[in-house]
């Protein structure tokens, strides 16, 4: 199991009444305690949905090459995350205290799809980085610093299969973002009702934009802090990487993702342009009206990942958090992808039907299995570059997807771009 035996001592009733003392805690421990068994709370029902709604068939229409490989990582996590939540609840009780009780979550904002639930769990694995990250300072329990520290270490290991599960680097920084308790808040906040948690949340931030985020996206955002009463003349963005000793800030009207960024951003809206401090004790958060929210820039492709997931199902890099504190976030912009197996002979029939000159035959989904005719209906366009020498002919899987079998080759069979030749009878459309 991995939690420390100290851990282990602590949270059994009948280990813990055994010990030659009775151990007590202060009320920042009992706080931060509290606190966190009610994200572990979050994480855990999160995943327990997520695996008990969606199909093999939605894991790979997402693009997994396999869904075996989704469903044990996912089912792994939400394991640990169970794990996390019994033994906090346990930890609580043998300091004489109770978790807080009568917490709701609703996460059906976010469970509409595969590809915005995946999304989704990378910003809440983040999360429980971040939150143990930007509670450490507050703890007065060296022994029960420790025990948080060797769950955060589970938590980051999260973080990084969920980066690759997503199309991302998988370590793309040396350094992670803590948050403080607010802070978490203004993200996990809207999926949490039923409860006072005791500590009060930042106004919710979101990016508003559509599609994929990247070093040159201008930024806009939506939120309850920015009403129609607030200038957004005088107000700031900030960006928070990994690492950086301050946060960069920009005038609000100009924020824009800078070149050689790299995995998560935490951004916030500011009243004045002095850059935030990476340093959650002494951070300065008097001029903070809004966030943060999360943002991810997947700017340096992975050979591992593509192992995990194809192009075509990868999600856009968007934000998690909901606009106006409701119970609505968007993830990420999902793709629609249909699925249908050929014959060798319908093969054929595509391969012959494309004209001399190089083309690009775009499939869109259909009911029809008649591929050859859907095929044979769509417009042409010309193909990319590196297929005109050769005057192959392409079939896009996707509409606009970039994943593509390409032929006839020398061999009779399809090459697919980025993968090994396959037969024609193996093409699905």
């Amino acid at each position: 199991m991995r939690i420390s035996t100290t851990f282990i001592a602590l949270a059994a009733p009948f280990l813990a009444s055994a010990l030659p003392f009775k151990r007590t805690a202060s009320a920042n421990d009992l706080l931060v305690m509290k606190f966190a068994h009610v994200l572990e709370q979050l994480e855990t029902q999160f995943y327990s949905e997520a695996l008990q709604k969606f199909q093999v068939t939605d894991f790979t229409s997402a693009g997994f090459v396999s869904s075996d490989v989704a469903v044990q990582q996912f089912t792994a996590i939400q394991i640990d995350e169970s794990t996390h939540t019994t033994v906090l609840e346990s930890l609580i009780q043998s300091l004489g205290d109770q978790p807080i009780s009568g917490c709701t979550f609703n996460f059906d904002s976010i469970l509409t799809d595969v590809t915005t639930m995946a999304a989704t769990a990378r910003v809440v694995e983040n999360l429980g980085v971040a939150a143990y990250l930007g509670a450490a300072h507050l703890l007065d329990d060296p022994v029960l610093l420790t025990d948080a520290a060797s769950i955060v270490t589970v938590e980051a290991r999260h973080q990084t299969v969920l980066n690759i599960l997503n199309g991302g680097s998988a370590i793309p920084q040396a350094f992670d973002i803590p948050f403080s308790p607010s802070q978490v808040l203004a993200i996990a906040g809207s999926f949490i009702s039923g409860c006072d948690v005791g500590v009060p949340a930042n106004p919710s931030l979101a990016i508003t934009n559509t599609g994929t985020v990247a070093p040159g996206t201008s930024l806009t955002f939506s939120s309850s802090a920015l009403n129609g009463s607030v200038s957004t003349d005088s107000l700031f963005c900030q960006m928070m990487l990994g690492g950086a000793p301050f946060a960069i800030a920009l005038p609000y009207n100009q924020c824009v993702v800078p070149a050689g960024v790299n995995g998560p951003v935490a951004i916030y809206v500011t009243s004045d342009g002095q850059p935030l401090a990476n340093n959650i004790r002494d951070q300065a958060t008097n001029s903070l009206l809004a966030g943060p929210t999360m943002a991810y820039i997947d700017t340096v492709p992975e050979a591992l990942s593509a192992l995990v997931r194809t192009s075509a199902g990868a999600p856009a890099a968007a934000s998690a958090a909901p606009a106006d504190g409701s119970s609505t976030a968007s993830a990420s912009a999902s793709t629609s992808t249909t699925v249908t197996t050929i014959t060798p002979d319908q093969a054929s029939s595509i391969l012959a039907s494309a004209s001399p000159s190089p083309t690009t035959l775009v499939v869109p989904p259909a009911s029809s299995t008649d591929a050859a005719a859907a095929a044979a209906a769509a417009p042409s366009a010309p193909v990319a570059a590196n297929n005109a020498a050769s005057g192959a002919t392409s079939v896009v899987l996707a509409p606009g997807g970039p994943n593509m079998y390409t032929g006839p080759v020398s061999n009779g069979a399809l090459d697919v771009i980025g993968w090994t030749t396959v037969q024609a009878a193996d093409v699905k459309l």
